[in-house]
């Protein structure tokens, strides 16, 4: 073979093999192209997964620890105060038993379903009061907001009543009670007892002049009553207590209320009435 042949022949194999590492190079852009161009591609499916991780993980709301503090905190914020003192009362002023027939029928057809439907609710759209009616149109966003006012008057009066029975529990520790006897007014002379209270009772007395300390007329306004602010103050500090840590730390609390105020007080409360000299009258008044 000629040696420019051999020349001209090296030069081809040069340019051969440099076309190819073009190809080749033009090759692994393309791919990287392709697998780009491939990640920008939008997978429905993949986004729909990613969208609904999203949302549980932006949705995620504490949860309870177990189904007994959830039926239990229920039954708490079922059973309250108005168990122990305003419903008998109710139920002696509007006829003893007679009181309890439409009681029962409308608790049958309205609260008890009107109860299981907020409930269903709740577990389902997983949001508060307000959330909840927005979810389901926004023109009913008024009415979560309305529930949440009504619950802040009833947690205002709830209160006060729970600092009414901190006063009298701190000052049951004595005997004989202090409302047990009408108190004795002494002078330089002689004792006698408190003409209010002689016209009134022992219990209505304390409740009035003690408890409350009220004035004797409206025109008066009288000093702040400390006693009964601090016992106050001390129903509003538990109540933080029981929620500063929200369900985690009210399904314990509601455990402790239900198991010693709900069953405990209420069996000694029936008790103590069953024990009292009179109980047969009252029961017969309670009888349809």
């Amino acid at each position: 073979m000629p040696k420019n042949s051999k020349v001209v022949k090296r030069e081809l194999d040069d340019e051969v093999i440099e076309s190819v590492k073009d190809l080749l190079s033009n090759e692994d852009s393309a791919d990287d192209t392709f697998k780009k161009s491939e990640l920008l591609v939008d997978d429905p499916e993949q986004k729909e997964v990613d969208t609904e991780e999203g949302s549980d993980i932006e949705d995620e709301r504490p949860a309870w620890n177990s189904k007994l503090q959830y039926i239990l905190a229920q039954v708490g914020f079922s059973v309250g105060l108005g168990n122990v003192w305003r419903f008998p009362y109710l139920c002696h002023k509007n006829g003893g038993g007679a009181y309890l027939v439409p009681y029962l029928i409308l608790l049958m057809i309205i609260g008890i379903p009107l109860f299981f439907l907020e409930l269903s609710v709740g577990q389902r759209i997983r949001r508060g009061s307000i959330g909840v009616w927005n979810y389901i149109s926004p023109k009913l966003g008024g009415i979560g907001f309305a529930s949440c006012v009504v619950c802040f008057f009833v947690a205002l009066y709830y209160n006060v009543i729970i600092g009414w029975s901190l006063f009298y529990f701190s000052q049951s520790f004595q005997h004989p009670l202090p409302w047990d006897q009408c108190p004795l007014v002494k002078n330089a002379s002689h004792t006698f007892v408190e003409p209010e209270c002689e016209k009134s009772s022992a219990t209505t007395y304390y409740w009035y002049r003690e408890a409350l300390n009220i004035s004797n007329s409206l025109s008066e306004s009288g000093g702040l009553n400390w006693k009964m602010t601090m016992c106050l103050l001390a129903a509003w500090v538990l109540v933080c207590l029981a929620m500063i840590k929200g369900i985690q730390s009210s399904g314990k609390v509601s455990i402790i209320l239900y198991l010693n105020y709900s069953v405990l007080l209420l069996y000694i409360l029936t008790c103590h009435f069953l024990c009292l000299p009179s109980h047969k009258i009252c029961l017969g008044r309670l009888q349809l």
